[in-house]
């Protein structure tokens, strides 16, 4: 096993990387799928504490963070703190990937099998990620780009956004925060939206194949398929109909928050 101590602007060259732990408090992350050797670069670094790297070889697992950084307290952490660091990472793209921010932005691209993420009030960027994907935040915005496979998102306030995505399975759940989604669904594909009282928009293609299922309880409900019928009750609202032949599902609940379903163009 290797260790180092980063104090400063560093770059550092690994052997085979199969698993990957990085976390840092602020500042800016990139953690980017490679063909090339496992590399770190730290061109900006200004704590009073160090980075602690480690590198086994036999497990083939690499990690980068402050000591006192768990992940059980990240989403916790309430310290004023000025460790700031810019970071870059490249890992091979069936690495296994766990990357914690603070305040910190990130971006993590390219990986194809299981990713977490999880910030506290960072704003993260998913970028052409695919396999199993969780991104966790406090109050922090995730967007994700040209997303396949699985998403699980959790978050207080935080907002997500789906830009182009065409998951196999979404699950979002947040208190207060947007979900805006642009989909295209997979036959076989599931995706289930919950908010207390944020927003929520998602647009599918004219030609989706879906069963539609929408509730609130006070939130407004608009769609622009006309396959998709409004009904109330007494304690609920709700919108559900099938466009084309179903197959895939799309579910939404708020108690307070907008659901509105629109019509892109077909895919």
């Amino acid at each position: 096993m290797q260790q180092w101590t980063i104090e400063g602007p560093e770059q550092l060259t690994f052997g085979p990387v199969d698993a990957l732990d990085v976390r840092i408090v602020a500042g800016r992350l990139a953690v980017l799928a490679s063909d090339g050797p496992p590399t770190l670069e730290v061109t900006e670094f200004d704590s009073g504490t160090p980075l602690l790297v480690t590198y086994d070889e036999e497990s083939r697992e690499l990690s980068v963070t402050y000591k006192d950084l768990t992940w059980d307290g990240l989403l916790g952490w309430l310290r004023r703190d000025r460790r700031r660091t810019v970071a870059t990472l490249t890992v091979p793209r069936h690495c296994t990937v766990n990357a914690g921010v603070v305040t910190a932005s990130a971006v993590v691209a390219g990986f194809e099998r299981v990713t977490q993420v999880r910030s506290v009030s960072g704003e993260i960027v998913l970028d052409g990620v695919s396999g199993e994907v969780s991104a966790t935040t406090a109050s922090g915005d995730v967007e994700t780009r040209a997303m396949e496979g699985d998403l699980s998102f959790k978050s207080v306030s935080g907002e997500l956004t789906v830009a182009g995505g065409t998951p196999r399975r979404l699950r979002a759940n947040t208190v207060s925060g947007r979900i805006t989604a642009d989909l295209r669904l997979r036959p076989t594909g599931h995706v289930t939206l919950h908010s207390m009282s944020g927003a929520i928009l998602v647009r599918l293609p004219e030609n989706s194949q879906a069963d539609v299922a929408v509730k609130s309880t006070s939130g407004r409900l608009v769609s622009s398929f006309d396959e998709v019928s409004k009904s109330s009750g007494p304690a609920t609202k709700s919108m559900t109909g099938r466009l084309g032949g179903g197959m895939a599902s799309l579910t939404a609940t708020t108690v307070s928050g907008d659901v509105t379903l629109l019509k892109g163009e077909k895919q």
